[in-house]
């Protein structure tokens, strides 16, 4: 991936060194779970209202006309750490996430332009062991995250060196991957629809909630390969083998492998972010396709 010279968001914080963030999160295999913020991925979004009642899920996201309810509530405001952000990061990881993180701006920033909308892009912190966040305090055992109340992706760079030396997954397009995935749960936070979800929620079952937590998933690694597709024609920047270091960080973070390698026994009613074949298949629809239109998995009869 020849990232090296291209843009670098102004939106990247560094917090590494310092203690003191959030929770949910692309779980490192072995590790943690805690509720409130969103990773690869927990709380269900109210997309599947829509697609249970027949509405156009890309209207009320304001994807095609614009509508909808992408603001902020009063409690998602940024905290004034937000203005920390911006600050010149200069090892090469550092780098690397600041052009990623560009990269997913340009892509969404186009996304929704063409639906008439305006694209708010995430905050993203690197950190070290732990930092506090909207969603409370967490730590590296979550893996990155997205916070929803704080629009915020966070992600301690310590996730990349477990993937790589426990599950294989390494290359840049399979880190750059995670990100994107995060920023796929920007977006559906954006749109308003966790905010109806979250409402909406007492309705569920724990069953159906869990399947529904599955879907969302799935969906951001949809989005996640959205933006492989768009920045792919906007930068030329990938190489050969780079789709397939993407395709493996999937089934990497799969819950049948993770459960696999972890407890050496698959329960998949236990599940709660797709399986490894689940993650891959939909990163490369939205790979392949580039269409958020495609990105449909709630109203999928094949996960």
């Amino acid at each position: 991936m020849r990232w090296r010279g291209q843009r670098r968001s102004t939106n990247v914080e560094d917090r590494r060194g310092r203690r003191g963030g959030g929770m949910g999160g692309m779980r490192i295999p072995g590790g943690t779970r805690r509720g409130g913020g969103i990773g690869l991925g927990t709380i269900v979004i109210g997309l599947i209202i829509a697609w249970l009642l027949g509405i156009n899920p890309l209207s009320l996201l304001g994807v095609i006309d614009g509508g909808g309810s992408g603001g902020l509530m009063p409690s998602q405001q940024v905290s004034p750490q937000a203005s920390q952000a911006g600050a010149p990061i200069e090892d090469e990881m550092g780098q690397f996430v600041s052009v990623v993180l560009a990269s997913t701006e340009d892509t969404w920033d186009a996304v929704f332009a063409r639906a008439g909308a305006r694209y708010q892009p995430p905050r993203l912190v690197l950190y070290t062991g732990s930092t506090r966040t909207a969603c409370g305090m967490g730590d590296a055992a979550a893996g990155p995250f997205y916070c929803p109340a704080d629009q915020t992706v966070y992600i301690d760079l310590g996730f990349y060196q477990v993937l790589r030396q426990r599950f294989g997954a390494s290359g840049d397009l399979a880190e750059a991957y995670v990100i994107a995935h995060e920023v796929g749960h920007h977006v559906q936070n954006l749109v308003g629809t966790m905010a109806k979800m979250d409402s909406a929620r007492r309705q569920l079952s724990e069953r159906d909630y869990k399947q529904f937590s599955i879907r969302l998933e799935l969906q951001a690694d949809c989005f996640a390969g959205i933006w492989t597709n768009h920045s792919q024609q906007a930068r030329g920047w990938l190489e050969e083998g780079d789709i397939e270091e993407a395709i493996r960080a999937a089934a990497a973070v799969g819950d049948d492998n993770i459960m696999k390698r972890t407890q050496g026994v698959v329960v998949p009613d236990a599940f709660t972010h797709g399986s490894s074949e689940q993650r891959m298949r939909w990163f490369q629809i939205g790979a392949r396709t580039g269409q958020i239109e495609q990105c449909n998995t709630f109203a999928a009869e094949r996960l």
